[in-house]
Parts: structure tokens; sequence; C-alpha cells
């Protein structure tokens, strides 16, 4: 059953017009009757050219749109009407390479300008002209690009890898329910198909390892030059040595005691709750979070700024008792000093002092330890990295390597823990006593 068709969001809310369900319903039943090639046909001679033989209602509902106050909202409007093919068409595989078709006539616009519009060509026209500078379609091309799975030259086409940007980096205010749920399908999908990858990729390793010891006493070691033995492929971007310290930091034991990431967070948690206020609980969150992190960095400025952030947070709430409440509060302003403040101001140097001083595997169990701490926050650190994301969405993969790293780590992470991947069967694969670090 369809959602309402209202608007929602920071821009506006409103129920769609007359005009505006004309056009919905002529696109939910040709994308429903007729084969992409002719649906596109028709989107681009209705919205590109202006005119639509044989549907003269269709098109004085589009010209009603673009010469009244509606045209406020055409960005909006237009985007609805994409996402009514999308999310059809994203149901049937043989459909797919559609969706790429269609955000492509928007990405050629500035070359095939028409030269003759009907009344109010020019108009219509400008309303695409604006649309294609939207942050409607940025995300447009966006989904376009998790379903084609195109080349990865730039940091902006390796979206598709990275499942838990989707819902930050794919969805907008004025987003319809059917899309969220194409949105969360790919997302479940996409995230599905890693796991599998994963699985047949430790699987093959531990083969390896079984063979190898049948042939002669060596202890395992992963090498680059060994893909020809297996079955499975590093699904990560990760060199195999870097992808085995990452699964045994983010999935093994925590040291000392040998209690796992979750238990261990399990007993801060406990801990740092029953501080008598906040300004205690603040001090104990400090411990926490400095465990995992190298002296000898820590010493330098890191653990001073930690520590000064944390005091400085919420001042007024230091004599209150600590709740679920602060502590979301608090992890919030934890992750804007270490990862991001905002699309406003994208400072992120501590970030990349981390990476380059700890590594991105230990700056991000430095992340996970927060999230395993305050599990509501984790929508917010996801957050955080999609800002980072699109800040450098134009960049190429070799222009930006630490946050592409970064990237691939923190989906390592969250899947071992909030996943349903185990890799308890592969932990002496991984464990750093079972092979050389070379």
């Amino acid at each position: 059953m369809n959602a309402p068709n209202t608007y929602e969001g920071n821009a506006y809310f409103r129920p769609a017009s007359a005009e505006e369900e004309c056009l919905y319903q002529f696109l939910r039943e040709s994308v429903q009757t007729w084969p992409p090639d002719k649906v596109l046909d028709d989107f681009y001679q209705l919205f590109f050219r202006g005119r639509l033989p044989r549907h003269e209602p269709i098109i004085s509902a589009l010209m009603v749109i673009v010469n009244s106050s509606q045209a406020d909202y055409f960005h909006f409007i237009l985007n609805r009407c994409c996402h009514i093919l999308i999310n059809y068409w994203q149901l049937y595989p043989h459909f797919q390479p559609a969706v790429p078709k269609l955000i492509d006539l928007f990405e050629r616009l500035t070359e095939s300008r028409p030269q003759s519009y009907e009344r109010s060509g020019n108009r219509l026209q400008s309303l695409l002209t604006h649309f294609v500078t939207t942050d409607q379609f940025l995300k447009l091309q966006r989904l376009g690009r998790v379903i084609s799975r195109n080349s990865e030259n730039s940091l902006g086409q390796l979206i598709n890898r990275y499942p838990y940007l989707y819902e930050h980096c794919l969805l907008s205010e004025d987003s319809s329910y059917e899309h969220i749920q194409t949105v969360k399908h790919f997302k479940k999908r996409i995230q599905r198909h890693f796991e599998i990858d994963m699985s047949r990729y430790l699987t093959a390793e531990l083969r390896q390892d079984r063979q190898r010891r049948d042939q002669e006493p060596l202890i395992w070691t992963p090498h680059q030059g060994a893909h020809s033995q297996r079955t499975g492929k590093n699904p990560t971007f990760l060199p195999n040595q870097e992808l085995s310290q990452a699964l045994f930091t983010f999935a093994g034991p925590i040291e000392p005691g040998g209690l796992s990431g979750r238990d261990y967070s399990r007993r801060a948690f406990n801990q740092v709750m029953q501080a008598s206020n906040y300004g205690n609980f603040k001090e104990g969150l400090f411990q926490y979070l400095t465990a995992s992190i190298d002296t000898s960095y820590g010493r330098q400025q890191f653990n001073k700024r930690l520590e000064e952030r944390l005091m400085t947070t919420l001042p007024q709430c230091r004599d209150q008792r600590p709740s679920e409440s602060l502590l979301l509060r608090t992890s919030c302003q934890l992750l804007n000093f270490m990862v991001v403040e905002n699309t406003r101001n994208p400072e992120h140097y501590v970030f990349v002092d981390l990476i380059t001083n700890l590594g991105a595997t230990t700056t991000v169990r430095l992340l996970l330890r927060l999230v395993l701490l305050c599990g509501k926050v984790r929508p917010y650190l996801e957050k955080r990295l999609s800002v980072l994301f699109s800040h450098y969405e134009s960049f190429t993969r070799a222009g930006v390597p630490w946050l592409v790293t970064a990237l691939e780590n923190l989906h390592l992470a969250l899947t071992l823990n909030f996943g349903k991947l185990d890799i308890s069967a592969f932990m002496p694969l991984v464990s750093p006593k079972a092979h050389r670090m070379t």
C-alpha cells in the first residue's frame, strides 16, 4: 500500500496537489505497463521537451505546476517522479540498468539544451537546470552508483561499498516511504553480500592453512600473491595483513582479561553509570577511552585535548547523576571532536591526526569503544562519516587513502559487532600469535 503523498522535512510539509498526483499516477501506470526504454523516452519528452503526444492532461498538469507557486517545490516533485520509476525498476534485476540511464538524462542536460520548447518551455528548462544543483539530485546520483556498481575512480563512486552511509547519503527530507524502503532494501542486500564474501574469503584462507599444515609445519601468514590458490577473494581494499589485524582488533578479546569488546564495554558502562555525579562520570569515560590509545601518542597532545573537551562538555550538568541521556549527549560531542563537527564546519584535524599517528584500525577501535558503550550514538557516528564522505566525494580514491582505509575499517567494525557475520572459528588465523607480522 502506498504511503500518503505528503512531504515532510525542514523544507516544507504539504499534501501533494491534484496536478502532482496526476504526474505520479501517470508514472506509476507507465512504469508498470511499459518497458524501461519507452518509459525513459516518455519521461524525456515530458520533462525535457515539455510535450507528450496523446497525453495532454499530463502536459497540462505539468504546466500548471511550472507556472504556479508549486514551482518553488519543483525539485522535490521531480525527485519524487524519479523515485517512482527507480523504486519499481530496482525490484527486477533486468530493469536495473535503466536507473543510470534515467540519471544520465539529467547529467547530459547542459549538452542537450533543446532549441525549441512548447509554451512555458524556458521556465521548465530553468527548473530542470536548478534540479541538477540540488541535494536531491546528488543523492539520486549516489543511489544510481549503488545500483549500477560502476567504476571506482572517485570516492563518490565507492558509495555502494558502505551501506552504513546509505541513510545519510541517499535519503533527503522529502524521501517518500517507498524510497526509504528501497534504500533499506539495498542496505540489507549489500551488507549481506559483504558478509557472505568475507565468510568465503576466510573459509578459503582456513582451507589453505590446513593444506599447508599437512605439507609442512609452517605458521600461517597471508600473502597478497596467493589469490590463484583461493576460491575466496579479499572483499575489502585492505591488504591481507591489515585485514587480519583489523579482524582481530574488532572481534578478538580485549586485554587484559580476555573479555570480548562487548563484554568489556558493558562492564565499563556499569562502572561509569555508577559514578556519584556527571563530573566523575566524565573522568571514568576518559579512562575508558584512553586505555586504547598508545601512551606515547596520548601524552603528546591527544589525551590533554580529549580531557579538555570532556571537561567543557555540559558543565551545567556537573552535579547531576549520570543518565543514558547524558551519556548520549556526551558521546555526540566526543564524535564531533574526534571525527568532524558538521557540514557547516567540516574541520577534522583530530581525525586525520589520529589516523596518521595510530593508523585507521586503532582509530576506528577508539570510535567503536564509544559506540559499544552507547549504542544509540551509532547513527550519529555514521552521520559524521557521511559528512566527510560528502566533503571529499569528488576526490579520487588515491587522493584520500586515509579516508578510504577508515571507511573500510569502520565497515568491518560495524559488521563484526552488529552484523550476522561470526568469525569465531577463524580467530586462530587472525590472532597475532598465529602468524608473523610482516
